[in-house]
């Protein structure tokens, strides 16, 4: 059990303690999602990425992680990264997605 002092920040793996994130930046899709100049969102826009919206939180979100960590992703990379599910079924806009926020995030 975790001692009431210490706050827990749940994330698919792993878990870690608030005070690890110290000093760290922390983005949210709030932060994302307020600048009309990500390029995840311009994608998206450009790219007409969503349907029902259901999913678009975490697609955005593990998109721009992605991104992150692979500014020229693969299709190997996004199929490994892009786990979330679309009840939509808008995996080749997601795709598209992922490619154009490259590009612009490339071109500078």
């Amino acid at each position: 059990m975790t001692p009431p002092d210490v706050v827990t920040l749940t994330f698919t793996v792993p878990r870690l303690p608030a005070g690890a994130l110290a000093g760290r930046e922390i983005i949210t899709i709030e932060s994302i999602v307020a600048d009309k100049n990500h390029p995840v969102v311009i994608a998206w826009i450009e790219e007409q990425v969503p349907q029902c919206g259901y999913c678009q939180a975490g697609q955005i979100m593990t998109a721009t992680a992605l991104l992150a960590r692979h500014p020229q992703p693969t299709d190997a990379d996004i199929d490994r990264e892009m786990t979330n599910i679309c009840r939509c079924g808008t995996y080749a806009e997601i795709r598209n997605g992922i490619r154009k926020a490259s590009a612009l995030m490339n071109k500078g």
